[in-house]
This record gives C-alpha cells, structure tokens and sequence, in this order.
C-alpha cells in the first residue's frame, strides 16, 4: 500500500494508461528488475547515485535506449535531474517529452535556466498545481487530475455504518491532524491512518498528547482491506491540511491533490477539507460535503456535529460525492486526458518536421 499520494498517482495513472495504450512504468532503484502488473509493464533501472536525497533524484545516463524505443515519454517530477536529462533526449530525438509536477524537487537544470519550454506539455493534477507552476498563462499546460479507480473505491451497504471520522495522511505538522484531533468531543471517534516519520517524531508526540483522553485511534499498520472498510463505513472522510502548521512553518505547496479524500467521496461518503491548495476543487460545498477555515478546530467539530444528527443527509451527501468523483476524478478519465495532450503533441511534432524537411528542399532547390 502506498500512503504517499505522488508514489500512488504515478503507479495508478500508468495502470490506467496501460488499459488503453501499451505502456511501460520506468523506475529507479538500487537494482534492475522487470515486472508486469495486469497489462502494465514495469522496469527498474539502478540508480547510480543511491545514497542520501539522491535516492528521490536518480541517474542513470543509459536511460537513452528506451526514450528511443518510446513513442512518447511522460516524466513525474519536473524539477530533477532525469527530467532535464529526459528532456535533453527529448530535444535530440525529437520526441515530445510531457512532464506532471507530483511536488518536492531536485537539482535539475531548472536551478540555473527556464526548463518550461523543453517540454512538449506540462499536465498538471489540478489547478492550485498549475497555479503555483506559475503555468496559468503557459500555453502548453493544461490540468489532467486524476484520483479514484471507482471499481475499487466503492460504496458497500453490507459494511456497518459508524461514527468514525476518517483521516489517512502521512503523520506530518502540514497535515493538520492536531487541529482535527482538537475539534473531537463527547461521541465523536477519530481514525487516523497513516504511519509516523522519523524527521516528525516531535509532531506525532504532540498528536499523542492532544489525543489522550479522546476517542482517537491511530492506525500505523492499515492494510488495502482494511482501508476501503474504514473508507465504506466512515461518517466522512476528513482532509485538515494548513499552509502554516501548528509549529508556525509555512507550506505553500501542500496538496496538489487529495487523493485520500477523493477516495473516500468514492466510497459514498461525505467529505470535510480545509480551504487549502486543490482540496476547494474537489468538494462542491454544501452538497459533496464541507470546506472550512484551516487551522479552525471549531468549524471542523461543526460540520462532524451536522453530519453526525443529519444521517439522511449525509447519505445524500455522500452519494453526490460519489457522482462527482465518476465524473472528474477517475484514473481513466485522466488517462485520457493524458493520451489527448500526447496526440496533439505527436501532431504538431510531425508538422514541425514536415515543414523542416520543407525548408530543406527548398534550401536546396536555391542553391542548385
């Protein structure tokens, strides 16, 4: 199971293209391997420099022979070291190279030029990341999402109904969960899944904290099963991310896409998100569920409260936001969002070297 949505998007888009498309998901590690996922093929190539934050940005310069083999390439991560290299193979092979920003970054030629253009488009995952991209006005950006295989993520009225509030999240201070934690009283029973990191233990003994004496649980060890009951059987599911956390750090780039929420809202329950980065995009408020101040343990403990004493409602609630996810938040969907920008790409590229093999023979005709 992954908990890291970049690490989920990338293996969740790819499954989704490769029901389409022949595609193959390329990876780095610390030693080859081949694979098949269904109809996804998969391929690990070494990292050459796997040690310390060159683990999350890795090289390999052999990397040339399957751009060569690819009728078009998409990178995940646009500020690395493999996609400027990626990118560079692009320009030389005169294939369209597309990139999509999962958050974080590297040391890529980004550092010291414009890199915008070396890509043939840049597909966003909603438009708080094309915004913070700076790519409102770029030509050649355009926003994909993505979230929810729907067969998975699934209402099921053979699961019991509770009052567990669910959130899944990595245990991190941008995530809010203290201010989630705060608004619980009296009834209310939290569910946290997600597991702790060790660079945050300061943060996950202040949770600890907040949570004694309140019917907190925290889940560290939740597997996929386990994840849709909670999901299935949720009074909601919950998104309290900050831009400024509980320690006074800022987070400006927090939640390209809430992908856990959006997999809740799939399951047929209503969703609660802080006003913060893409999480306003997903919910329509008032009918898919809430959207409330950040950093507000009160607003939060409100709408739990309302769902809690309108169950009528929050079904219906619940079954909108189902129906807003099958509309805009499926892999598939965003699949072929992607394989659109491929084939205008592929387009103008032809165009491109027609007209080049045009200026040619023309060149030639005047000098004969």
């Amino acid at each position: 199971m992954f908990f890291g949505g970049a690490e989920r998007y990338v293996v969740e888009l790819a499954r989704a293209m490769a029901r389409k498309v022949p595609t193959t998901l390329l990876t780095f590690g610390s030693s080859p391997r081949r694979g098949i996922d269904g109809a996804l093929a998969t391929r690990t190539m070494r990292n050459w420099i796997n040690f310390r934050r060159f683990r999350f940005d890795p090289m390999n310069p052999f990397l040339f022979s399957s751009i060569a083999s690819a009728d078009f390439v998409h990178v995940h991560q646009t500020y690395t070291m493999i996609a400027s290299y990626v990118a560079i193979l692009g320009k030389v092979m005169r294939k369209p190279i597309f990139t999509t920003d999962l958050g974080g970054g590297g040391y890529g030629l980004h550092r010291v030029t414009d890199t915008r253009d070396w890509f043939a488009q840049h597909l966003h995952i909603s438009q708080f990341a094309r915004r913070l991209a700076g790519h409102d006005s770029l030509p050649n950006a355009r926003v994909i999402y993505g979230g929810v295989d729907p067969e998975r993520f699934h209402p099921d009225a053979s699961v019991p109904r509770t009052n567990d509030v669910v959130i899944v999240s990595r245990l991190l201070p941008h995530k809010g969960i203290n201010y989630l934690i705060d608004a619980i009283e009296g009834p209310m029973r939290l569910r946290v899944i997600g597991r702790p990191y060790r660079h945050a233990a300061d943060y996950r003994k202040l949770l600890t904290e907040r949570a004694a004496g309140k019917n907190v649980i925290f889940d560290e060890h939740c597997d996929d099963a386990e994840l849709l009951r909670a999901y299935q059987g949720a009074l909601c599911v919950v998104s309290a991310s900050v831009y400024q956390s509980v320690f006074g750090a800022s987070h400006p780039n927090t939640e390209l896409l809430g992908l856990s929420l959006l997999e809740g809202m799939a399951c047929g329950r209503p969703a609660i998100a802080t006003n913060v980065a893409s999480l306003p995009e997903l919910i329509e408020d008032g009918v898919t569920g809430f959207i409330v101040p950040p950093n507000d343990p009160s607003a939060l403990r409100e709408k739990i409260q309302w769902l809690m004493t309108h169950s009528v409602e929050a079904d219906r609630m619940g079954e909108a936001a189902r129906q807003r996810v099958l509309r805009l938040f499926t892999w598939d969907a965003a699949a072929e969002k992607c394989l659109e920008a491929y084939r205008e790409a592929m387009i103008g590229n032809q165009s491109s070297r027609s007209a080049d093999s045009t200026t040619a023979i023309a060149n030639h005709q005047r000098e004969l």
